[in-house]
């Protein structure tokens, strides 16, 4: 039986794309809570069905369908080379480990070619025959066919042999970028990685009492766990607070905070932190789309988890990891003296300008943001992430200007900081910027 969920989900899938859609308007349609619709609404948003638009509200969009590649397999190659599978389809499913380029004498190829790896090469008949022997898959660049015998073997051994019209330069940067977003994802962190699962997790029934709360506290040393019905699916969560000054006999439905914050399995752990903090949970179950209990997160897990996370070097950069390696700070030292504040610079790469040859507002707000985090992890020994840059632009910065960031710690408290960031070239002021950040806890 569907749930109420899911039904105002199927009801919003069905409306035309450009209707307004509003939490009071499917309350009242749907004869449900404003927060129950709410929800809906929010979930419909990440799943790509709604948008929010300032000044106009929420509407029906087209679904945003969202693909990743979480494993690299020879049939994902084909769809990024736009290529023709001319035999063993059959290994298409099989998982791309390396890609290497016949660009050498065959002798000194064998080395190179593992199974599980993709040979890139032109017409040689002789090179894709070995490769398919020594257990790699094939792809023919210059738009090349191949031999039936290739075919035959290709098909027999279940490897796939790939023609694109691409040229070998071409279709090396493109895999090689795959490889690159594939391991870039597999770098963030999702609640699914750090969960604690049902096994292991500690429950209680809506038809239980505060006793059977007490008991299962006492045994635990915990004081917060999730509330399921008969379904398993959670309703509510029960506290030390919802219990005092109630009986022993005191039913748990009656006294739990009802629909309480959830994160599902593929949420990434920085957004659940944000919700956490934001709102002092101290623990949050993990559900199924159904909101059948999976597990719970707590905050020690995530803070634990983030912390780890930005210890980590990266085995793949992403656009701000680049921008960050390029910003420098400043060694001020007088008479052996440091400067209590640190100062900043960073030279502006081709990479990084607009049309016009200006840097790219987007990569300034990036540098800021990442003077903001250095500079209270050096002064305050805080990890901290962005919660908002707001940036005033006074002069255009030209390709190849170092720019020097001041920071100022304007406030640092618990949950947040604000600091403000003056950007100067040759000690004149071009930009400026407040930010406020969110203070990660110490694990």
């Amino acid at each position: 039986m569907a749930t109420k969920h899911d039904i105002i989900l199927a009801h919003i899938e069905s409306l035309p794309v450009g209707e307004r859609i509003s939490v009071r308007g499917i309350a009242k349609d749907l004869a449900v809570s404003e927060g129950t619709a709410y929800r809906a609404i929010k979930d419909a948003e990440t799943d790509g069905l709604v948008s929010t638009i300032q000044r106009v509200g929420t509407i029906r969009i087209e679904r945003k369908l969202k693909k990743h590649i979480e494993k690299l397999t020879f049939a994902e190659v084909v769809r990024i080379v736009e290529g023709e599978v001319l035999g063993g389809a059959e290994g298409l499913e099989k998982d791309l480990n390396k890609f290497v380029i016949g660009a050498m004498q065959e002798k000194e190829m064998e080395r190179y070619i593992t199974p599980g790896s993709l040979m890139i090469v032109g017409n040689r008949e002789n090179v894709q025959t070995l490769a398919l022997k020594e257990g790699a898959a094939v792809l023919i660049t210059g738009g090349f066919e191949t031999t039936p015998e290739i075919q035959a073997l290709a098909d027999e051994l279940t490897l796939p042999v790939i023609s694109t019209t691409y040229d070998t330069f071409t279709v090396a940067t493109i895999i090689n970028r795959a490889l690159s977003d594939q391991l870039i994802k597999k770098e963030i962190l999702l609640v699914g990685d750090i969960y604690m699962p049902l096994d292991k997790t500690q429950y209680l029934m809506t038809t239980e009492t505060v006793k059977d709360y007490k008991v299962l506290s006492d045994k635990t040393g915990h004081s917060r766990f999730p509330v399921v019905n008969r379904n398993m699916r959670v309703v509510g969560i029960i506290t030390a607070r919802d219990i005092l000054e109630k009986t022993d006999t005191q039913i748990l439905e009656r006294i739990m905070t009802r629909d309480p914050r959830i994160s599902k399995k593929g949420m990434s752990v920085a957004s659940v932190s944000h919700q956490m903090i934001w709102e002092g949970l101290e623990v949050m179950p993990v559900v199924a789309d159904d909101l059948s209990l999976l597990g719970i997160v707590t905050r020690q897990d995530i803070m634990k988890a983030m912390q780890l996370v930005q210890r980590q070097s990266q085995v793949s950069d992403t656009i701000s990891d680049q921008i960050a390696g390029h910003l420098q700070m400043i060694d001020h030292t007088f008479e052996g003296i440091k400067m209590e504040q640190p100062e900043f610079s960073f030279v502006v790469t081709p990479q990084m300008v607009n049309e016009l040859g200006t840097i790219s507002f987007g990569v300034l707000s990036e540098i800021i943001a990442n003077t903001s985090k250095r500079s209270l992890l050096i002064n305050q020994r805080r990890n901290t992430w962005i919660e908002q840059v707001n940036l005033h632009y006074f002069r255009l910065i030209q390709l190849e200007s170092e720019i020097i960031l001041k920071p100022k710690i304007l406030e640092f408290g618990r949950r947040s900081a604000k600091l403000d960031i003056e950007v100067l070239i040759e000690n004149s002021l071009v930009a400026k910027a407040i930010v406020v950040c969110q203070v990660m806890e110490r694990p």
